[in-house]
């Protein structure tokens, strides 16, 4: 065992290097500049075609799920336990200021998740049973054709793996912890149960997924943020002194108190990037193969819901538990992930803050244990065909159990490792074929800006 985290701590100290970092900024920036920046300037647009449009039924176009289904199935894999256990991991380790670098991950990561989106739609393929089928390996093989299929099965082998990382043991572990911390269950008992209410939907495929998660995501998300808008307007006076911690500490550096090393800025860079990538999910590919089952009558349309996707994930609701845990004051108390999130809400909320935040974790794992389980699902596919389905969803669940009764340590850090393997692939991609998506996004609004006319 030491010899593997030996092994994985060298490999991650390299792939969330300088150069991830400047790899996953540097595509967002560009892809936002060179868009003019609309995923911010059109915000309030994106927000009625989206948030205002959630539950409306429009069938125009093909696909395999509405388009809320799909952007659902991809908010249900990307709101897990980042959003609890990941910002606090982040405030622990880079100080307050690696919130300022999630937001700007965030905002930058709004375009990158538009394009990824659009290209998943664009090149997707129907298969002979009638499913949409889409993602980074469809896009980097069909978009740049045969001699790059090397770069597609490259991701697609780092998604297979990756996702038994991020979304499967990772969340059943945080899941686990969090159900016997606050309700004394045992982490076998979880796992156990947890696999059997994994195992009852995924065996239905995208469409049986789509349909629970439509229903569960916005009863997640509704109690998570009232809970900690509440705790934030009965800490409102501090407030002021969270956000100048915030963007004082972003360039300064600062370091948490109780045993946690010293952190100077470019921790906080490290730690608010890379746990931002790890919420919201931008640049890792993984999003856009939901996306790609999507029922949309323009690629550029169900683009949108990525925009939306990072805001309401890292914009919205990472940023409660940030503000959450920087107002309590309890990022100084040396605790981390989960248990630090449920400190700062039962500081602020006494008596019911820890039962938000562990129902909370719960559902955003499970969420998340379903949603990779179909990522995973479809990057076999890729790479094997349909054959290898069953076996896979048998050893998804069996991971499930496994997940629960591991330790977490090692599992956040092959996570953060896979995650960045993901991404180069997925990222080279994405800018090779970024004059597409902005020809795409132009011809979009022309159409749009005409049709208002008429």
């Amino acid at each position: 065992m030491e010899t593997i985290i030996k092994i994985n701590s060298a490999v991650n100290s390299v792939v969330w290097g300088p150069l991830i970092i400047i790899l996953i900024i540097g595509t967002g920036t560009y892809l936002s500049i060179m868009t003019k920046f609309f995923s911010v300037t059109k915000l309030g647009y994106t927000l009625r075609n989206t948030l205002l449009k959630m539950f409306a039924k429009d069938d125009k176009g093909e696909g395999e799920v509405t388009a809320f289904q799909a952007v659902a199935t991809a908010l249900a894999a990307t709101v897990g336990t980042g959003n609890i256990a990941g910002v606090a991991t982040a405030i622990a380790l880079g100080g307050p200021g690696a919130v300022f670098w999630m937001w700007l991950a965030a905002i930058m990561g709004m375009t990158t998740k538009f394009a990824e989106v659009v290209l998943a739609v664009n090149y997707r393929e129907k298969t002979e049973d009638g499913r949409f089928v889409g993602g980074p390996m469809y896009y980097i093989s069909n978009g740049l054709g045969k001699s790059w299929k090397w770069l597609a099965a490259l991701f697609a082998i780092f998604g297979t793996f990756a996702s038994f990382g991020i979304g499967c043991m990772v969340q059943s572990n945080s899941v686990a912890l969090s159900a016997e911390s606050t309700f004394g269950i045992p982490v076998l008992i979880t796992g156990i149960a947890l696999a059997i209410l994994t195992a009852v939907v995924i065996v239905g495929g995208i469409k049986r997924i789509g349909a629970f998660t439509e229903k569960l995501v916005p009863f997640m998300a509704a109690l998570y943020i009232l809970g900690g808008i509440w705790l934030l307007i009965s800490n409102a006076s501090r407030l002021p002194n969270a956000f100048s911690m915030i963007f004082t500490n972003a360039f300064t550096g600062t370091a948490a108190v109780g045993g946690f090393a010293g952190t100077v800025m470019m921790q906080a860079i490290r730690f608010g990037v890379a746990r931002g990538i790890f919420t919201n999910e931008a640049g890792l590919g993984s999003a856009p193969i939901a996306h790609a089952a999507a029922t949309t009558d323009h690629p550029v349309r169900q683009g949108l819901w990525g925009i939306f996707e990072v805001f309401m994930d890292t914009i919205v609701i990472c940023s409660i538990t940030a503000l959450s845990i920087l107002v309590t004051g309890v990022w100084e108390t040396g605790e981390s992930g989960a248990v630090l999130s449920a400190m700062a809400f039962d500081t602020g909320l006494p008596g019911v803050g820890r039962y938000i935040v562990s129902i909370g974790l719960i559902l955003f794992a499970y969420s998340t244990i379903l949603g990779w389980e179909y990522y995973g699902e479809r990057c076999l596919e890729y790479l094997a065909g349909t054959k290898p389905i069953m076996a896979y969803r048998i050893i998804w669940t069996i991971a499930v159990v496994i997940g629960a009764v591991g330790g977490l340590e090692l599992m956040w850090d092959i996570a953060d490792t896979l995650n960045a393997l993901m991404a180069f692939p997925n990222l080279i991609g994405v800018l090779m074929l970024s004059p597409v998506v902005f020809r795409l996004t132009k011809e979009f609004f022309a159409k749009e800006k005409s049709e208002l006319k008429e």
